[in-house]
């Protein structure tokens, strides 16, 4: 029972850190095209440079594997391998945009809105990129393989990745601070998305730190792994 347990918090801890890594991403570019295409000032007089939040975008694209591999554990499927019930999502996600929302999909994450049916259509198209990304080494061989040399790259440059992430998690905790005060000072800030930056900001950061103390780069298995049929 205690196994079972272990598996299935390491397998839910991993969908939900790729999940946050993604809304991460998200919300830096949404802030970023209101800074560059609408002349936002983000979180004066704190944030020294609005170009800082490109900052969580590559902390959160180097955090994905760590947070893949903390998953790497076998649960079983039902019917079908998850990145199929990924695309199923992301195809359903597509049609809810197009069917319910007046929002262009190429558009969809540069736009700051509250309108339910487009954060709906956000919600679940990140939840089915999510579980095909958990499940991206069996879609076929091609992107294995693939998977695979990056992963041998990756252990090539991990003393370059882990200073890497130490770096990008001061910086990161950095703009949860200017976020937190800002919002602090403005109370007409504190809105579901404020609030939902400062989570994914703290997550991402605690997630780089994470990685360089159980040393994730120094340990990779660099031998043939198997595909899960």
């Amino acid at each position: 029972m205690h196994r079972v347990v272990s598996v299935y918090g390491r397998k839910i801890a991993s969908v939900a850190l790729i999940f946050n890594a993604l809304l991460t991403i998200s919300c830096a570019v949404g802030l970023l095209w209101g800074f560059y295409a609408e002349n936002w000032v983000l979180y004066a007089p704190y944030l020294i440079n609005g170009n800082l939040f490109w900052v969580p975008i590559a902390a959160a694209i180097i955090n994905i594997f760590p947070a893949a591999h903390i998953g790497k554990v076998h649960t079983g499927r039902l019917w079908f391998h998850h990145y199929v019930y990924g695309f199923l999502v992301l195809l359903s996600s597509v049609a809810w945009i197009v069917l319910f929302t007046s929002v262009s999909i190429l558009s969809l994450f540069f736009i700051n809105t509250t309108n339910l049916a487009v954060n709906i259509g956000r919600f679940f198209m990140l939840g089915g990129l999510t579980l095909v990304l958990d499940d991206l080494p069996d879609v076929n061989m091609v992107t294995f393989r693939g998977l695979q040399w990056l992963k041998a790259k990756a252990h090539q440059a991990r003393k370059f990745l882990t200073a890497a992430q130490l770096a990008l998690g001061v910086a990161t905790l950095y703009l949860l601070s200017t976020v937190t005060l800002s919002i602090a000072m403005k109370p007409q800030w504190i809105t579901v998305a404020n609030c939902i930056q400062m989570g994914t900001l703290l997550i991402t950061a605690v997630t780089c730190f994470t990685s360089i103390k159980r040393k994730t780069w120094f340990k990779l298995h660099l031998k043939h792994e198997t595909r899960i049929k």
